[in-house]
């Protein structure tokens, strides 16, 4: 009897822990605390050593975008949660890019440049904070999985608000192109007329077993206590979809952009989504680049691969 109590002793000590280490998983991987405001004078740029050399520019494009005139908006996600983000009108008619920032991101930080972009090429831009980023509410992120329903409740809201003849471009950066990519693959109206995804992953299981490996874990050990932790705490399943999975499906014209020294999200991962896209599509790499800098790195190349893929149809026709 006492081999008994001894063995359900261990059993559950080996539950309490493998619990305790998926909660930790979860605080780490998904948990969002409640974002307190970026004081008026502060600007918000991605850390690491790859950015420092574009600083300058960065900031310039904060400040630049808190001087545009814009439209705050709203919208209920389908699990209650308020989103917000902000409308830059370029011109009245002129397609609109629907844009996602990354991950841990917000809108102002990743897609201040975008909105440069857009306007350089005749659109404007409804940028999004994500579920628990920036204004938004919430606090799990789930790496695409329920933000990829957000983004197709915010084209239902831009067919509402702008009326039956708008043309919309699904555009993400890092988690973003996971979302706008994992969308892509649903039902999506004829007002979506194309998708551009920069360097953006294969599958929430695929980054995070990259992530755990940079760690020094082996994702074998590493993972299942990431995705037990997303189950148990964050109430999703890392594996109900992917982008992978969307582009599969996808209809509407794609195209990717990828940094080739990207260490965070490897080039491959595109690579990877592009030869499943079944779409019209296109790749661009751009040597050099690291994270989410493709734009940065080389501007014009990237406006005028993005001309050439869209068209006439992707700007707004200026007498």
């Amino acid at each position: 009897m006492q081999v008994v109590w001894i063995i359900l002793g261990v059993v559950i000590v080996l539950a309490l822990m493998i619990v305790l280490i998926s909660y930790l998983c979860f605080r780490m991987a998904f948990y969002s605390p409640d974002r307190p405001a970026i004081p008026s004078d502060a600007i918000d740029i991605p850390e690491g050593a790859a950015y420092e050399e574009f600083r300058e520019d960065m900031e310039k494009w904060a400040r630049d975008l808190r001087a545009m005139p814009h439209e705050e908006m709203s919208i209920t996600s389908f699990d209650g949660l308020k989103l917000y983000a902000k409308y830059y009108e370029y011109a009245p008619g002129a397609p609109i890019e629907l844009m996602f920032h990354g991950y841990r991101g917000s809108a102002e930080r990743d897609l201040c440049g975008g909105v440069q972009r857009c306007f350089a090429l005749k659109r404007s831009a409804l940028i999004v904070d994500q579920r628990s980023c920036g204004d938004s509410k919430g606090n799990v992120i789930t790496f695409g999985i329920k933000e990829h329903r957000d983004c197709l409740d915010w084209v239902d809201f831009m067919v509402s608000h702008f009326g039956p003849n708008v043309r919309i471009i699904l555009t993400g950066i890092s988690m973003g192109a996971a979302t706008v990519l994992t969308a892509s693959g649903k039902p999506l109206p004829p007002n979506v007329i194309g998708i551009l995804a920069d360097c953006g992953y294969s599958s929430a299981r695929q980054i995070i077993c990259k992530v755990v490996k940079d760690m020094g874990i082996p994702a074998w050990l590493g993972y299942p206590f990431v995705k037990l932790g997303a189950r148990l705490f964050g109430h999703f399943d890392l594996e109900e979809t992917s982008p992978l999975q969307g582009v599969k499906q996808c209809s509407v014209p794609v195209i990717f952009y990828h940094g080739e020294a990207d260490t965070l999200v490897p080039c491959s991962m595109s690579r990877e989504n592009f030869e499943a896209c079944g779409g019209r599509k296109r790749l661009v790499t751009v040597p050099g680049a690291g994270h989410g800098l493709s734009y940065a790195v080389e501007p014009e190349r990237y406006l005028q691969e993005l001309r050439d893929f869209f068209g006439p149809e992707g700007s707004y026709p200026e007498e």
